[in-house]
């Protein structure tokens, strides 16, 4: 299955979306970066720290600068009529999918087979990479709502 897709489908189970939340918000991880580690199974250290080094630089050129536009027009700012700031807030949402999806299609075109690292396994060493690790309970959290 394309990656796109894995990651769709993944953010519709129960749990997903908070326990990628809580990673993201409370941990410092990046979500996306995660959630490539467990689709291509990898748990290969030179893997991660290439995908790491491209995430990092998307993220700080593209990912982070949508996400604080979208989190910023979220409260009413006077005088802007709500409407219309809620129209463009759910324009930049859009791009900022886009903007995760070329990531993910990015990420995932660096692996040439999948690792066969098990989902808990693959968070543990893409965390790892990341540079401050999870908790051990959060990528739990989140291995266990991928299922």
């Amino acid at each position: 299955m394309a990656i796109w897709e894995w990651v769709l489908e993944a953010y519709a189970r129960p749990g997903v979306p908070q326990a990628t939340l809580t990673l993201q918000d409370a941990h410092g991880q990046n979500t996306s970066f995660l959630l490539w580690a467990v689709w291509a199974e990898v748990k290969d250290p030179a893997l991660l720290a290439r995908a790491a080094e491209a995430t990092r630089a998307w993220d700080a050129t593209a990912l982070t600068p949508l996400r604080n536009v979208r989190r910023a027009l979220k409260p009413p700012l006077p005088p802007f009529a709500d409407g219309a700031r809620e129209a463009l807030r759910e324009e930049v949402k859009t791009l900022e999918l886009a903007t995760e999806r070329l990531l993910m299609e990015t990420l995932a075109g660096l692996v040439d087979a999948k690792g066969g690292a098990h989902a808990l396994e693959a968070l543990e060493a893409a965390s790892q990479a990341w540079g401050n690790a999870a908790p051990a309970n959060a990528l739990a959290d989140l291995a266990s709502a991928l299922g």
